[in-house]
């Protein structure tokens, strides 16, 4: 048993840098609670040259906090107030990194370079290469050493403790995955820094080790929004890393298999009427990576092509980058192909000669990893890769509805429907500085009743040891394994009422089935995976919950397509089923909010968005307020 003022639980960049930035505010009884320092998708994932999202602060080019909370608010579904909070506060954690030694591009200057990603109408984007986010985790990891932060590795969240009567987090119990002891932490606040649904998906470009702890919780109250609202997108399988920007860019062929790796074709032929049309798709899928349903038709039709090729013909998908073939003629593509191509020096020979000129470390990060793009085809599917939603916050990261539970990176849903590219590793930035702020200004004292914490922490650590002496019954790798196949199955990127229906029905049997399976005799790491299944099982019903909702209401929008018997036809080279729900746009203004209801189970409601606020900015007047404490009354 131990009682901190803050326990941060997740070790990804968000998580990191709350930590770094409540004890640089004088809040240090603090801890880190996490699976591992190298286990989270911040430090285990990338992309070509994966992206930070930040204000433009480049040259002549103009830009402001409220024009770029209108852009990160355009995509729908996101409070305007929060994307300002995002947009102010991008310029602060951008150079909090610089100062620890992120090493981002700038000029003689001194100036910070941009360039335009997905989504994105300004040169706010930057990177330090494939691997920023791990650049990122080390910094912010030297920096936690430096201020000697405690950290307790091994360590797996499996309950969040809430006083309901007061609507409020105030700990959590942990299972140490060597020992398989349970621990338990009084904490006046918890940073809740768990990451994304990792684990809910088959198909995914999440890292094996990360699997996310959002279900631990939904299931202590926490209200969502926007939990139907995913991003997903061409990635490798063998190695998982998303396949955007150069990747394509290069243009790489498109060619599948059987499963044993023979009768060996390029099966893009066979919906467009040129090889120039095709090649002018892939380079724009570069540009467009994420799966859009504003994009189909168009580069996005990659996306359900290659959908087909796996999912419904059993075959193999990859991307060759060994040669081109014959009728590839570069002077006949699309200026803007033409253009890059020859601006980056990479406009003949192979594919993988193009992506070494272009962007040569795209191409080491596989050699590292032992695939050689110049000698071997690379495996690729429509993979899970980021959720929008998540946990609902208010402009503090404070959730909702549990006072003291401060969700940040991406557990916490902030985006809406469609963001930039990289404008999630700013958020997790900027959600950490506020709740460091927040909570160094007005939750540094104990406020839990001591008694009924007591109280609290028996029953549950109770409730976890007579699972001890109940037996397992389940084998939890063969539940897991049907978590994943059924959301990657109903819940990805292509999405039908009837199955998502199935889907669930099959999920609430699961959850009654395994919710309290036994632990008797288990090792600690089968107990750890035991519980995990539960809350994971519970996450995937939130969220099929929510994407049902979704098909019924919003239609097709953001990162996923519903199919209708009465929708568009996509194409009429696919069969007739391919006909696609339009989106009713009067939803854009709005969250979709989901938590447990009175009936104890999922409750789902619309919520219209604040819109971005627009302030004077008289500095007497902020100068003031801001003196005398005001900022923090409020919570919206």
């Amino acid at each position: 048993m131990k009682k901190l003022n803050t326990l941060v639980i997740g070790s990804g960049a968000a998580g990191l840098c709350a930590a770094v930035r409540l004890h640089a505010l004088g809040v240090t009884d603090l801890a880190v609670y996490t699976e591992g320092l190298n286990m989270g998708t911040s430090i285990n994932t990338g992309s070509d040259k994966q992206t930070y999202y930040k204000l433009g602060m480049y040259g002549k080019e103009a830009d402001s906090p409220y024009d770029m909370a209108l852009d990160l608010a355009s995509g729908g579904a996101v409070h305007g107030d929060i994307a300002l909070v995002e947009a102010a506060l991008s310029t602060l954690g951008f150079h909090h990194l610089v100062s620890l030694g992120v090493p981002f591009p700038h000029d003689l200057y001194g100036q910070y370079a941009g360039y335009k990603t997905d989504h994105d109408p300004r040169r706010r984007a930057t990177s330090c290469g494939p691997y920023t986010s791990r650049d990122m985790c080390r910094a912010l990891i030297a920096e936690l050493h430096r201020r000697q932060i405690a950290v307790f590795e091994n360590k797996v969240v499996v309950k969040l403790l809430t006083d309901k009567a007061k609507s409020r987090v105030c700990g959590a119990i942990f299972i140490d995955a060597q020992s398989g002891e349970f621990e338990c932490i009084q904490a006046e606040n918890t940073v809740f820094a768990t990451g994304g649904p990792g684990g809910m998906y088959d198909t995914s470009v999440y890292p094996v080790a990360h699997t996310g702890a959002i279900g631990v919780a939904l299931e202590a109250g926490g209200r969502a929004c926007n939990l139907a609202e995913s991003q997903f997108g061409l990635a490798a399988v063998k190695f998982r890393w998303n396949v955007s920007g150069s990747y394509m860019q290069v243009l790489p062929r498109f060619i599948s298999t059987d499963a044993d790796g023979g009768d060996e074709r390029e099966f893009l032929r066979e919906y467009f009427a040129s090889a120039t049309e095709m090649y002018n798709a892939v380079f724009l899928k570069g540009y467009q990576w994420p799966f859009a349903a504003g994009q189909v038709p168009g580069s996005s039709l990659i996306d359900i092509f290659t959908y087909i090729e796996t999912v419904e013909r059993g075959r193999r998908v990859f991307l060759d980058y060994r040669r081109d073939p014959d009728d590839f003629a570069l002077p006949e593509f699309s200026a803007g192909c033409r253009e890059y191509l020859t601006r980056s020096g990479a406009q003949g020979g192979s594919p993988a000669e193009r992506l070494e000129k272009m962007n040569l470390p795209a191409l080491e990060l596989f050699e590292s990893f032992g695939i050689d793009l110049k000698t071997e085809p690379l495996e690729v599917a429509v993979c899970a890769q980021h959720n929008n939603g998540g946990l609902a916050g208010n402009i503090w990261w404070e959730s909702v509805n549990l006072r003291h539970l401060f969700p940040v990176g991406e557990v916490n849903g902030s985006h809406g429907v469609v963001r930039p590219g990289g404008a999630a590793l700013n958020a997790g930035q900027a959600g950490a500085f506020r709740a460091a702020e927040f909570i160094a200004a007005t939750y540094r004292s104990d406020s839990m009743d001591q008694a009924e914490f007591d109280r609290i922490a028996a029953e549950e650590l109770r409730l976890l040891e007579l699972r001890r002496n109940m037996p397992m019954q389940y084998q939890w790798q063969s539940e897991r394994a049907q978590i994943a196949r059924r959301m990657s199955r109903h819940g990805a990127f292509i999405r039908e009422a009837s199955g998502v229906t199935e889907a669930l029905d099959e999920g609430y049997k699961q959850y009654q089935r395994i919710a309290n399976d036994g632990l008797q005799h288990a090792t600690p790491q089968e107990a750890v995976e035991v519980l995990r299944n539960a809350y994971l099982c519970l996450a995937h019903i939130f969220y099929l919950e929510s994407i049902l909702m979704q098909i019924d209401y919003t239609g097709s929008r953001g990162g996923s397509l519903v199919l209708d018997e009465n929708g568009e036809r996509i194409s009429p080279l696919l069969p007739e089923k391919w006909r696609m729900k339009a989106e009713n746009k009067a939803f854009r203004n709005c969250l979709m909010v989901c938590g447990f209801g009175a009936s104890g189970y999922p409750e789902l409601f619309w919520q219209e968005c604040r819109p971005v606020p627009q302030s004077d900015g008289w500095f007497e007047t902020v100068w003031r307020e801001y003196r005398n404490g005001g900022n923090y009354g409020e919570k919206i």
